[in-house]
């Protein structure tokens, strides 16, 4: 009975650490994004999400972590484990025969992440905090090798035009991906999400496709 007991506590207190966990996540992104970086403390996070500065720290350990966090669970749409490239949709662009249907999902995933990345991306690039810069550089580098990964997968399926390297093809995906070239768009020309997705797939065919 004592054994059963210990069972339920331990999963009664993993269900209220995930559940203070989401609070100080949510709390985090609006303090950063209606505020900015610099002006946000632990503190301000903790009271807005009904907990310790204390229980920030232990979860997260500082600032720069919180917004690493903040882009993980961004980046997959939910704070369960795995890599965003084991997720179903990004296996599916993969495995998908067709290249032009591929580049479609391709469109069609940055459509649907952007909207939640691309603010804390544009958040990190414009403070200007060192503290954000390791933070910054690894999140552009986990971005490239995402597409160098497409590229590949491109390059094996012999659907990249004559002439267009596996390189050039990872460039390309890299910069039709990046959160600038959504926020001059979708933010700053105020196009629907639809029409960037239908626009990325119409110059990634043409840039590389025969």
């Amino acid at each position: 009975m004592s054994a059963v007991k210990r069972s339920y506590d331990a999963s009664r207190r993993q269900q209220q650490a995930a559940a203070s966990r989401r609070r100080v996540l949510t709390a985090a992104r609006e303090r950063f994004l209606l505020h900015g970086y610099a002006e946000t403390t632990i503190a301000q996070i903790a009271t807005d999400a009904d907990v310790s500065p204390q229980t920030v720290l232990k979860q997260f350990g500082n600032k720069p972590n919180l917004v690493k966090a903040l882009f993980d669970v961004a980046l997959v749409d939910d704070d369960a484990a795995g890599a965003l490239e084991e997720r179903d949709h990004i296996v599916a662009i993969h495995q998908e025969p067709d290249p032009v249907r591929k580049l479609e999902r391709y469109a069609a995933a940055l459509a649907g992440m952007l909207p939640r990345t691309a603010p804390l991306q544009l958040l990190l690039r414009q403070s200007g905090d060192p503290e954000l810069i390791a933070v910054w550089s690894t999140i552009i580098d986990g971005r490239l090798a995402g597409m160098a990964n497409l590229a590949a997968n491109l390059q094996r399926g012999r659907h990249l035009r004559r002439g267009v390297t596996e390189e050039a093809a990872r460039d390309v995906l890299w910069l039709y991906s990046s959160p600038e070239v959504y926020e001059l768009l979708v933010v700053k020309r105020g196009w629907s999400t639809e029409r960037y997705a239908a626009h990325i797939v119409r110059c990634t065919v043409a840039a590389l496709l025969p």
